[in-house]
């Protein structure tokens, strides 16, 4: 466990007043906790900028089952890279749609790569890529 320091924060009353509102909303119970997941979040977003971060990644993507070819191309795609990808999750929605979850891990440049070109291919409707340090 790091050791913790006091600071003090000089915050205008309204941007204050706002922070709390967010907080509260994002199920914070207390200032500390929240500056510090933010001032996590804004270091990891620095060292994600220039590409080279070792990250582990999750994308989910909805596609058309019925699109021809889709499913192959889709496991073709995962294989070209199979050094970064852990593993994937096929769900089936309904009839027509499917859902996949994506595992990988890698540099965030190289896992946004994967992600472009599995959600540009024909027939995936919609895809979120979550990336993560895990050096945090």
């Amino acid at each position: 466990m790091s050791e913790l320091v006091r600071t003090a924060l000089a915050i205008e009353r309204e941007l204050l007043e706002k922070f709390d509102g967010w907080m509260a909303g994002h199920g914070y119970g207390n200032r500390s906790e929240a500056v510090r997941d933010l001032i996590r979040g804004a270091l990891v977003a620095e060292q994600w900028a220039g590409g080279k971060a070792k990250v582990v990644a999750a994308l989910c993507i909805i596609y058309d089952h019925a699109e021809r070819a889709l499913a192959q191309e889709l496991t073709n795609l995962q294989h070209e890279d199979h050094r970064a990808i852990l593993c994937s999750q096929h769900v089936h929605l309904d009839q027509d749609r499917c859902m996949e979850a994506i595992l990988m891990r890698g540099t965030a440049a190289h896992l946004r790569r994967i992600a472009d070109a599995i959600l540009a291919t024909r027939g995936v409707k919609l895809g979120k890529l979550i990336l993560l340090s895990h050096d945090v």
